[in-house]
């Protein structure tokens, strides 16, 4: 076989797809879930920072380090099982131990993270979650007990997913812990693979809706300055309308809005891209669990549509509203620009026809001028002549006075055409 050189990275990409395999789980069992952000400039982090911090939690279990390169990591860590993954602006942990507690949902399975270990986290939690694996009651009606003494059944959202392998349900509500709570009744047919790909597609719905939800945040805090600035904007788009206003000071007011909503839109094209890819996961994730409705109970995807895609949908018509005044503000921007070079071409022409005029009066007073010159320059060519012709009186026996007539026609006549002609040279 002939060797053949491989593209670069070629073996890292490939491995990339299978570097973050599914959990495998039996009920009865447990999974803590965390998720942390940095609060600012997320995705421009250290990420070297959040190894660091899996690295703290690993030697404190002693448990195997990661790789300094690693983006996720799946391994057991003493009586317990981590899995970690670091995202673009997150990083996940989710821990797993055999068996539950007696009290559901106790908040002391959340211990596992240490004290020290949190306070030192690079950034803020942005959910938690306990879950909790049962094996599916036989009646129904127990799993309705225990929906009615865990969760909010204002909210509650339970669904039978994949071909009735597991009845998935929570409130997504925060309780008084601080913890979200997600309840899963596996079907005793259910393998534990399967059981894990349930797990981590309910812990993903559950981060990338908290996650998507930052550019809701994001939208609130930006609504007062958009309409302020977008009255400013209409009101300077009806003073076009008038001649009260200047329009060179128009024009750098509709200049200054630009500004202003150019810069919110560079602040928030990351947040407002990301929002739109979270919630494309969300919906997806929820897509392949193929829910189906069980005891007359909203299913995930219900909940989300009353509750989650009204924010979104606002998330995305702020971004259109601000896209759709940026357009405005710049169309405005080029009415108002031409209608100042009209005008300052009218000025021009006047000016133009200012010049013109003062041209002409120069011209005439050079004619003016040339006149005097000839007149001028004639008297003293003709006294010059005089003086030269006055040895020619006693010859021709002419008076002096007569001889000066004599000779000021000719003198005259040369002094005009030789200005004329030296004007036509210059010319």
């Amino acid at each position: 076989m002939v060797p053949i050189k491989d593209y670069p990275h070629r073996y890292a990409l490939t491995g990339e797809l299978h570097a973050r395999p599914f959990p495998a789980l039996n009920a009865p069992s447990t999974a803590v879930f965390l998720s942390v952000k940095q609060p600012h400039d997320a995705a421009a982090r250290d990420k070297s920072l959040d190894l660091a911090h899996l690295s703290q939690l690993l030697e404190h279990y002693g448990a195997p380090l990661p790789d300094p390169a690693a983006t996720h990591y799946y391994g057991e860590m003493g009586k317990y099982w981590l899995k970690w993954e670091q995202h673009t602006e997150f990083v996940t942990y989710t821990v797993f131990l055999e068996g539950v507690s007696d009290r559901a949902f106790d908040p002391g399975a959340f211990e596992v993270f240490p004290d020290y270990w949190l306070e030192a986290a690079p950034g803020g939690r942005i959910t938690s979650a306990l879950l909790r694996l049962m094996p599916m009651p036989h009646d129904e009606g127990a799993v309705a007990d225990h929906l009615s003494d865990w969760f909010v059944p204002e909210s509650l959202a339970v669904a039978s997913v994949l071909d009735s392998a597991a009845v998935v349900a929570s409130d997504f509500r925060i309780d008084s812990t601080g913890h979200l709570r997600i309840a899963v009744f596996v079907d005793p047919s259910t393998g534990s693979r399967r059981t894990g790909r349930i797990v981590q597609r309910l812990c993903e719905i559950e981060t990338y809706k908290s996650a998507s939800m930052l550019g809701f945040e994001m939208v609130r805090g930006m609504g007062p300055q958009l309409n302020l600035l977008d009255a400013k904007l209409t009101d300077l788009m009806a003073q076009m309308r008038g001649s009260s206003a200047l329009a060179e000071d128009t024009l750098h007011a509709l200049l200054d809005i630009s500004v202003e909503l150019e810069t919110l839109a560079v602040k928030s094209a990351f947040r407002f891209g990301a929002t739109g890819a979270y919630q494309a996961i969300v919906n997806q994730r929820i897509q392949v669990l193929r829910e189906e409705r069980f005891m007359g109970r909203q299913g995930f995807g219900e909940f989300m549509m009353r509750r989650y895609e009204p924010a979104m949908r606002t998330v995305a018509s702020t971004d259109t509203r601000l896209q759709s005044m940026s357009a405005r503000a710049i169309r405005a921007s080029e009415l108002l620009r031409t209608r100042v070079d009209v005008e300052r071409s009218a000025q021009n022409q006047a000016i133009l026809a200012s010049m013109d005029k003062r041209a002409d009066l120069q011209l005439r007073l050079q004619h003016t001028v040339e006149g005097l010159s000839v007149v001028a320059i004639s008297y003293y060519a003709v006294s010059l002549a005089g003086y030269l012709a006055y040895p020619l009186i006693e010859v021709f026996g002419v008076s002096k006075g007569m001889l000066t007539a004599m000779i000021t026609l000719p003198v005259v006549a040369g002094v005009w055409w030789s200005l004329r002609r030296l004007r036509k040279k210059i010319g």
